[in-house]
């Protein structure tokens, strides 16, 4: 078995570039009130931030990191205008265990402030999920999958 690191060694002798591993190790939201967002994710949501200061928190989310970083300052790390920084089409989810885990979690996001953006439903695809905004703006659907297997560590698998 070759390990990535000397596969990334190969690959740079034959001149080809190393290949990304499929993983994604942070996820961070440009927010416009550091303080607001943390009361909604701390308060609400029931989250416990791991690191902190007046620009950003991190929260360890399962195998990644999870942060909050000042609107500003993160369009500054982009080196593009705060004032057109954008924002792309994208929507963050919590899969659950079981369908009824689903309206509770729905409903205690609307009572820390959440906008309901689609009232949770059976789906489609086989499932239940629902939708709601954070406060400032970012999607997350809250779902149930029975076509997912969730391991005890709350990762989740295509089957």
């Amino acid at each position: 078995m070759i390990s990535l690191a000397a596969t990334a060694v190969v690959s740079k002798i034959k001149g080809e570039a190393p290949t990304m591993e499929q993983r994604i190790s942070i996820v961070t939201l440009g927010v416009k009130d550091l303080a607001a967002s943390k009361r909604f994710y701390v308060d609400a949501l029931g989250w416990k931030a791991v690191f902190e200061n007046k620009e950003i928190i991190f929260f360890q989310v399962g195998g990644l990191i999870f942060a909050l970083f000042l609107r500003e300052k993160l369009a500054e790390d982009f080196q593009v205008d705060a004032a057109s920084f954008g924002r792309a089409a994208v929507a963050l989810a919590y899969n659950v265990r079981t369908r009824s885990e689903v309206d509770p979690l729905m409903k205690r996001a609307a009572s820390g402030g959440a906008t309901i953006l689609k009232f949770a439903r059976e789906a489609p695809w086989g499932g239940y999920s629902g939708y709601f905004a954070d406060p400032d703006g970012f999607a997350w659907e809250i779902a149930w999958n029975p076509s997912w297997s969730m391991k005890p560590d709350g990762s989740i698998e295509y089957r």
